[in-house]
């Protein structure tokens, strides 16, 4: 006698795909395309261990296998101040708006150390972690996050070797603080802003062109003269100095020093001006990074 077998469909409900209210349950989900202005700043902060993990590997990476270690965060300002010393100041005699040479020339160095690290290592972070990139997904805004905190230990320390000169010179009342340094913070958080949001553009247009990544330190250097690093914005005729103010980089160097000597200049308007480019490009790098950051494994 023959049987037939009907086929039988699954009577459990919950052997079937989950539905879309089950989505919460999923760690993953996904999606279309976003939208372009679609940031995913909230993925960000859910990762910020991973970011955390991120700063402590650059910070150790930093110095492995050197024999100073950390001392280095000491030694190369204090070298590129000599330096500036010796050519600028004794050579070109270069003023320094009546501000102790060593002082003048570390204050500049030390604000501009925080914002070069920024830019230079943002803009070939796709470059140097493309086989961290390749393997695992994790948002890539992690990694420019992680190098601007990382810069930030840095600029800490020889932030501290800053003061302690700035402490020397106060106790002979060479030099006239003032209220503006309460700014300091907020100028720190603009350096290293301008640096992330300039290093993301870079970084963006560097996984199609290597070129600009080979042009960058050259490029920073450059901007480092147009900047009032080594020498004072008094020095600088009207026919040039708007120019070096369109730097976004001016006011910030020329407020810095401003707080902690009481010599040079400062305006509102050009802080402001600063501030708002800084907001436009942070923005604007961060919509680039995004966008290029979902097919860059395709041509780095």
């Amino acid at each position: 006698m023959s049987t037939s077998v009907e086929p039988k469909l699954f009577a459990n409900k919950n052997l079937l795909a989950p539905s879309v209210e089950d989505n919460d349950n999923w760690t993953e989900v996904i999606k279309p395309k976003n939208n372009l202005l679609d940031l995913r700043l909230k993925e960000l902060w859910r990762y910020r261990d991973l970011v955390g993990m991120f700063v402590r590997r650059d910070f150790v990476a930093s110095f492995k296998q050197t024999v100073l270690g950390p001392i280095w965060f000491f030694i190369q300002p204090l070298l590129t101040t000599i330096t500036f010393i010796i050519i600028f100041g004794r050579v070109a005699k270069i003023s320094t708006d009546g501000v102790p040479m060593i002082l003048f020339y570390l204050a500049g160095i030390t604000i501009w150390n925080y914002f070069s690290e920024c830019l230079s290592k943002t803009a070939n972070v796709f470059r140097d972690n493309a086989s961290i990139f390749g393997k695992v997904y994790f948002p890539r805004l992690t990694m420019p996050a992680s190098i601007v905190l990382s810069s930030l230990i840095k600029f800490g320390v020889q932030f501290i070797l800053f003061l302690i000169v700035w402490g020397y010179y106060l106790f002979q009342q060479k030099v006239a603080p003032n209220a503006y340094l309460l700014l300091i913070p907020f100028l720190v958080i603009l350096m290293g802003l301008l640096g992330l949001g300039l290093g993301m553009i870079i970084s963006a247009m560097t996984t199609k062109y290597r070129d600009l990544s080979l042009l960058l330190s050259f490029g920073v250097q450059l901007l480092m003269y147009a900047t009032p690093v080594i020498y004072p914005l008094s020095t600088i005729g009207p026919k040039y100095k708007w120019i070096i103010m369109a730097n976004p980089l001016s006011s910030i160097v020329e407020t810095f020093r401003y707080a902690f000597t009481g010599a040079g200049s400062f305006s509102w308007g050009f802080l402001g001006y600063t501030t708002g480019f800084t907001l436009v490009i942070l923005f604007l790098g961060t919509i680039i990074f995004n966008k290029v950051e979902k097919s860059f494994t395709d041509t780095v």
